[in-house]
């Protein structure tokens, strides 16, 4: 068996596809971690989920910010940005059973017996792995409860932007969903900004990226996607970037466990 991760699809499905095939995916003996951001900008945004939700337990999903909006704009709490193309989605004769799948999906995924994990945007300095897990569990049974659309409306806004200021059930949720599927910078007491989404090279002095802050010990191994930017570059031995701006006409890129070989697929469209 194989394991395999990949970075943010957005709706790019025909190289999903390309690039499973590159590799020789099968649903029967391996497993596909997908690292968020299923769908958005990407031309098959239904093609995508239909597909990931049709491999069953060889799919293993984290949500993304952008899965969440589609959640929320679904649950009519917010309406469909510009930028994205999900009109196909949401008129889908199976739309309703495709949200109940994804709203069901978790914000972190972790490999069995193993101390390696994945999430969207990465890990806040201020949790330990085992404090991420813990409220990212919590999160997910306020979004697959019977309260689910008062907690997607919840979800948004940026206070409190540190973990310490975390004093409520619902600021506790609003800092989980935010560092698991948003953060890309942090000050320096590991608290989140949201302002800056350029390349390490181009940030302010006052920031540093998450991965910056040595709280990933060496023995564990910590997958996100989430920042095109920096385009598969991370200076962590144990720390992988996966998300290489597809659907910005970039490419797809996917991650073999067992041996960390990388694979690519161009984006056969160009969607900016």
């Amino acid at each position: 068996m194989a394991v395999y991760f990949v970075g943010d699809i957005q709706g790019c499905y025909s190289e999903l596809k390309a690039l499973l095939t590159q590799v020789g995916f099968s649903n029967v003996s391996d497993q596909l971690y997908v690292a968020g951001d299923l769908v958005a900008r990407g031309p098959n945004s239904l093609e995508t989920l239909r597909f990931i939700k049709s491999l069953g337990q060889s799919a293993k999903v984290v949500l993304g910010n952008h899965d969440l909006h589609l959640l929320a704009v679904y649950h009519g709490i917010k309406k469909v940005k510009k930028q994205d193309h999900l009109a196909p989605l949401l008129s889908a004769p199976d739309v309703a059973e495709l949200m109940h799948w994804l709203i069901q999906q978790p914000l972190i995924q972790k490999l069995p017996d193993e101390e390696t994990y994945m999430s969207h945007a990465g890990l806040s300095p201020q949790w330990t792995p085992q404090q991420a897990l813990e409220q990212a569990k919590i999160a997910q049974q306020h979004l697959t409860s019977s309260a689910s659309h008062t907690w997607l409306s919840k979800m948004y806004g940026e206070q409190p932007i540190s973990w310490l200021r975390a004093n409520d059930e619902v600021a506790r949720f609003r800092f989980t969903i935010n560092s698991l599927t948003r953060m890309r910078y942090c000050f320096a007491d590991g608290s989140l900004d949201f302002s800056c989404k350029e390349s390490p090279s181009s940030a302010p002095k006052a920031l540093s990226p998450w991965f910056d802050f040595g709280h990933i010990n060496e023995n564990t191994h910590w997958i996100f996607g989430h920042w095109a930017a920096l385009m598969g570059y991370c200076p962590a031995n144990n720390i992988y970037a996966l998300d290489t701006g597809c659907v910005w006409g970039q490419h797809l890129t996917m991650l073999r466990w067992h041996d960390k070989k990388i694979f690519i697929e161009q984006a056969h469209i160009n969607t900016k």
